[in-house]
């Protein structure tokens, strides 16, 4: 294209070769061509299309044929506009022509999550089109281009000197594994007028979400026939989600509307593969020649995303995927097979999943882990495993949804006993490290992890010995001769995985579980029907989340997802140690501590210990919620006084009392309105968007100052202070140097007492302090905390000077049912125990560090990120749109929801709901921390990618 060719004259010539009054032009991004959207006066809206100067006009009037083809098949598409002179195009100056064509009112269906079941319909769509362009020929269609798949090779040759070796020879290796795949099937694939690339970015959604029409046809031309669902399937690889379902679910429906043959089913993921290659090494090309264009530019990340996942499925097993997928597997039968050895009928099989006794303790974690529980169950007899379970597996806490569904079962039996074939057949090939066996019954037998007797093609009789058990060995059927399935598959993948490999229970004189286990949605209605709904669960389509380990989370579909958000979980899930002291007590005793037992003495001893000098005793409840209500009514009581000054922007707790003087309005939002009159609020001395910023900060202690003298002119007596040392609802925002000294000094003098809330930023998880207190410089009259105390056991105190406490005891006697009960004491003492053995809080302090520093390199490159807040590990990263203040809740939700797929929890939090809270257990490691940064900056790179787009 010429350079002159502006907008702005684009607009000049539809004005006078088209006759339009057009009120404004704006230009659309495109790889080759120029698109300028005209707003007409009347304000309907045309596409003014400007080709490059390379593609002839008969390609042109190609197009301008097809869609009048396609019209009158059914299929919405645009139509083509005459000039005043009644041409179809004009020529442009320099090369090229101009045509006008109707704009398809509509959104176009791109964005990084695609709604449910437009995959579907982007594929019907394809196949469509596909079916009524079956019928459709003319002089000018293109033949041979760069987008036709034929074409791959020569593609990637052009574009290899603007790669970069390394890359030019990643990129080509990946395309010939991917040409010699076709080479079998290439000659049998239909040839015809495609539209050549049918994705989410060239169609446009209605009002009601479905698709309301085809649009840019400027790669059309001859081609295969089933390269027009390649296209599609790959397109849907770059967004996010069960990409691979989704393209499944996209062929499955173009099938239905243009079936394929056996040979273009199995040239569909090479394809695939050859379309992310052309597209990665076209972009690259595109950009090397022309570093100014911007579409291709943000094109970058999503095509390499496509590529990534194209090549993470191997070809053949692809191919029986697609085969299950489109119910094409062959028939089979189980009549007339016998066992192929005996002894299995009433084993009951181990439990390898989630839910499994066997994976206490990390034992899931260690290598081996499935072969070794196999042993310990089968002792000197048998043992099996389950079909089609979510196998709990050591890959779970890499990140990457792992191949956790078992289709097939281990089996261990005594050495040397004989593995019989269940029918006749012949062994037909060597498998993975076994023997397969195809039976006339159509069945395919895998065997593996064996001592074969007998040799590959060899004919075999039902009863023939196949191998000898040498320890755990792997069976598995297949309907699909030929082809060798893998043992286990990604849970998005499972269903037609199944129908492919069933059950092979029959081979070992066993009855096929046909139960029906409760699935996560199952489970989540469950909950709705029978759990209040004001009791909030984290995300859209939450996970089942039914195992811990450390700093990961593991569902019930074999999945682990690094956990950034328990900050309750100080030890880190599953503690053994933990675990092994409360059973130990549990069967000992548990009582209140009303009864005389030595662990509420110890334990008491040792949490005072650990306290601000000064502070000598201890009250123990149950929660953090109960601790500030027991702190508010020991201040009320040591001071004969009732009212409170609190700070905005805080949380507190649920019960009346901690509710009361808790201001977060992203929690409450009504908060500010209905605070009772004995609650007296401060200003948050929020340093990145409250009124005082920077180097100002400091004024936020004068405006405090200032308002307790407005109280005291009101004659208001408070009772005391209660304040977080830093605010851990707001996202872990520091307070201002000397702020809490500052203000709880002023208190003091009028008779006041400080409350210091801890319960979420204490034991350690600062790293350079263990109180959060101590960050302010500052030692409370009383600490209220919780959370951290018991690992997830329900376990609060309040820790205070003796003259305080018993100045409460003019209300009488306290007690707590199960505040200090001695399972409770023992839980408190042992979570000291442990994170001084394994040294937390100093690896809060390093990691903390790390993940610190990371995120603000992050917030660098990023301008939805603006700011990181906190220390060691109670961490707050700001999202953002803008700046300070323009908070950014939508995308701070939608950013936690992506991090979700990338096996990472976390959740917003603050006033405005858009700061991320990262406050993980206190085990987290370098490696964690660089797995959850560089998932976050695959996720900040997408989003810039789909909102530039």
């Amino acid at each position: 294209m010429t350079a002159d060719l502006t907008p702005g004259s684009l607009r000049t010539l539809a004005g006078r070769e088209w006759g339009l009054d057009i009120a404004a032009a704006r230009e659309l991004g495109s790889n080759e061509d120029r698109n300028v959207l005209l707003a007409l006066a009347d304000g309907t809206h045309v596409l003014l299309k400007a080709s490059h100067a390379g593609i002839a006009r008969e390609e042109l009037e190609a197009q301008d044929a097809a869609l009048g083809h396609l019209a009158t098949a059914g299929v919405p598409v645009p139509r083509v506009h005459r000039t005043v002179h009644g041409e179809a195009m004009v020529p442009l100056e320099g090369g090229g022509h101009a045509r006008v064509l109707d704009f398809l009112e509509g959104e176009p269906a791109r964005g990084s999550r695609l709604p449910a079941g437009m995959p579907a319909a982007l594929g019907g769509t394809a196949g469509s089109v596909a079916a009524a362009l079956a019928s459709f020929d003319h002089p000018g269609l293109a033949d041979g281009g760069d987008w036709d798949l034929r074409e791959a090779p020569r593609v990637l040759e052009e574009a290899a000197p603007h790669l970069g070796e390394t890359r030019a020879d990643a990129l080509g290796d990946v395309l010939r594994e991917a040409q010699h795949q076709l080479l079998h099937v290439r000659d049998a694939l239909r040839v015809q007028a495609i539209h050549g690339d049918l994705t989410a970015d060239n169609v446009v959604v209605g009002p009601d979400g479905a698709v309301a029409g085809v649009i840019d046809f400027g790669d059309m031309g001859r081609g295969w026939l089933v390269a027009e669902a390649a296209v599609v399937m790959c397109g849907l690889l770059q967004h996010d989600g069960p990409a691979v379902g989704d393209a499944l679910a996209a062929l499955a429906a173009f099938d239905r509307a243009m079936p394929l043959t056996r040979s273009e089913i199995a040239a569909v993921w090479p394809l695939v593969v050859s379309r992310a290659v052309v597209l990665a090494a076209a972009g690259e090309r595109v950009l090397a020649e022309d570093p100014g264009n911007d579409y291709a530019r943000v094109r970058r990340p999503l095509e390499e995303r496509m590529l990534e996942r194209a090549v993470a499925l191997g070809f053949e097993e692809a191919e029986l995927l697609l085969l299950g997928t489109l119910g094409r597997a062959p028939a089979c039968s189980w009549d007339g097979l016998a066992p192929m050895l005996g002894g299995l009928a009433d084993a009951a099989p181990v439990d390898l999943s989630v839910l499994g006794d066997a994976a206490d303790g990390g034992a899931w974690h260690e290598p081996g882990w499935p072969a070794a529980v196999l042993r310990d169950a089968a002792g000197d007899g048998v043992a099996l495993t389950r079909h089609g379970e979510r196998r709990l597996t050591p890959e779970a806490a890499s990140g990457e949804v792992p191949r956790s569904v078992a289709l097939g079962v281990d089996v261990l039996v005594p050495a040397g006993t004989d593995i019989r074939s269940p029918g006749p057949g012949y062994a037909a090939r060597w498998s993975r490290t076994g023997l397969a066996v195809e039976l006339e019954s159509g069945l395919t037998v895998h065997l593996d992890r064996v001592a074969t007797v007998i040799d590959a093609d060899q004919e075999i009789l039902a009863g023939t010995v196949l191998a000898k058990a040498d320890g755990p060995f792997h069976l598995q059927v297949c309907t699909v001769p030929g082809l060798v399935p893998p043992e286990a598959v990604a849970p998005e993948l499972a269903e037609p995985w199944l129908r492919l490999c069933p059950d092979p229970a029959t081979l070992l004189g066993r009855v096929p579980d046909a139960s029906s286990p409760r699935t996560s949605a199952n489970l989540l209605d469950a909950r709705d029907a029978a759990f209040a709904g004001v009791q909030e669960h984290y995300y859209e389509a939450p996970p089942r989340i039914e195992r811990g380990w450390r700093h990961h989370l593991l569902d019930t579909e074999g999945r682990g997802y690094l956990d950034m958000v328990n900050n309750v979980a100080i030890l880190g899930h599953g503690e053994p140690r933990l675990a092994e002291a409360v059973d130990r007590q549990l069967r000992r005793l548990n009582t209140n501590s009303r009864f005389h037992y030595e662990a509420v003495a110890a334990f008491s001893e040792e949490l005072a210990a650990r306290a601000p000098e000064g502070l000598d005793t201890v009250l123990l409840v149950n929660s953090g919620s109960e601790a500030v209500d027991l702190a508010l009514r020991i201040v009320r009581a040591a001071t004969g006084r009732s009212d409170i000054l609190a700070l905005t922007e805080a949380y507190h707790g649920w019960t009346v009392g901690a509710d009361a003087i808790s201001t977060s309005r992203g929690d409450n939002p009504s908060a500010l309105a209905t605070r009772p009159d004995w609650v007296h609020l401060l200003d948050a001395p929020n340093t990145y968007r409250g009124r005082h910023r920077g180097a100002e900060a400091g004024r936020y202690l004068d405006d405090a100052l200032a308002r307790l003298s407005a109280l005291d002119e009101a004659d208001v007596a408070l009772a005391g202070l209660v304040a977080e040392p830093i605010f851990g609802n707001g996202g872990g925002i520091l307070l201002p140097d000397g702020y809490l000294a500052g203000l709880a000094a002023a208190v003091r003098a009028r008779g006041g007492l400080l409350v210091s809330d801890e319960v979420q930023v204490s034991y350690g998880r600062l790293g350079a302090h263990f109180w959060g207190c101590e960050q302010q410089g500052v030692v409370p009259d009383v600490i209220a905390v919780a959370k951290a105390m018991g690992n997830g056991h329900p376990l609060g105190a309040v820790i205070t000077t003796r003259e305080i406490a018993e100045a409460f005891a003019v209300e009488g006697s306290f007690f707590s049912s199960a505040g200090g009960s001695p399972v409770s004491c023992v839980v408190g003492s042992t979570v000291l125990r442990v994170l001084d053995q394994d040294g937390l809080q100093e690896n809060a302090r390093v990691v903390g560090a790390l993940l610190a520093d990371g995120m603000r390199a992050l917030c660098g490159r990023f301008a939805a990120l603006g700011e990181v807040h906190g220390m060691g590990l109670y961490l707050g990263l700001e999202v953002v749109a803008g700046g300070p203040d323009a908070p950014d809740p939508v995308a701070a939700r939608e950013i936690c929801e992506a991090l979700l797929l990338e096996g990472v929890i976390v959740q917003p939090t603050g006033d405005h709901k858009n700061v991320l809270k990262i406050k993980p257990p206190l085990t987290i490691d370098a490696e964690a921390v660089e797995r959850f940064l560089g998932a976050l900056e695959r996720v900040m790179v997408r989003r810039e990618a789909w909102a530039a787009l």
